[in-house]
């Protein structure tokens, strides 16, 4: 077995224990030790997933395609950036500072001149995928801005660990789903792959997670309380 082979046999078999223990600790009670335990192996598939995916990318960017290589080098980048994320706000929840120090700062700019690239390729380049290309590069820019402001001044919500955790595993679930439904089920249902599966595989997780941030928001983060005057304050 060659090298290449190795690497792709290597990033099938993480692939498959990342989608399973995503979804057990999904649906398991937060904080309970099948959640905090399923979590942390797929922090760990995820982390061993990124190692041979960039070898990976960089192959199709020399190899094959520039403009591919490139997609999937900015892809490597959020996906390194959710995974970061999500595994240091558990680590560092009573310390903001150490959170949003140099390294999430770099993040945050490499995200966004990432994402900028790719618009560039979707607009100008990219004719087949422009839709994809242009759809996920607002997730570096408008991510990597929103991280930016985040590091500005320290938040008032106690809880703001929570949600950059949450925030970082959703990112890690479009990118799970995303390589499940564009490379293991049209080689499990050959006869389902074609250009509809392609845009649903790549855009629906997408849709998806928007809707996830929502309700996970709303279910786990405080909502803040407004404020209210006495009554004789009123007119």
């Amino acid at each position: 077995m060659t090298a290449y082979k190795l690497l792709l046999s290597l990033h099938g078999l993480l692939g498959v224990l990342a989608l399973v223990t995503f979804w057990i600790g999904g649906m398991t009670r937060k904080g309970s030790p099948l959640h905090k335990g399923a979590g942390k192996i797929y922090l760990l598939a995820m982390v061993a997933l990124l190692v041979p995916a960039l070898p990976l990318a960089i192959r199709i960017l020399v190899l094959k395609s520039q403009l591919g290589g490139v997609f999937l080098l900015y892809l490597w980048v959020i996906v390194v950036t959710s995974v970061w994320t999500s595994w240091r706000a558990i680590r560092d929840k009573r310390d903001w500072a150490r959170f949003a120090g140099p390294a999430y700062k770099a993040l945050a700019a490499l995200n966004i001149v990432s994402g900028l690239v790719v618009l560039g390729m979707g607009l100008f380049l990219a004719q087949d995928s422009q839709v994809i290309f242009i759809a996920f590069s607002s997730v570096g820019v408008l991510g990597g801005i929103a991280m930016l402001r985040f590091t500005r001044q320290a938040p008032d919500n106690p809880r703001w660990w929570l949600k950059e955790h949450l925030g970082g595993m959703i990112g890690n679930g479009v990118a799970t789903h995303i390589a499940f439904l564009s490379i293991g089920l049209p080689k499990m249902l050959p006869m389902l792959d074609g250009p509809l599966l392609h845009n649903v595989a790549w855009l629906g997780p997408l849709a998806t997670a928007v809707a996830a941030r929502i309700y996970l928001g709303r279910k786990y983060l405080p909502r803040p309380v407004a404020a209210t005057l006495p009554a004789g304050k009123l007119a």
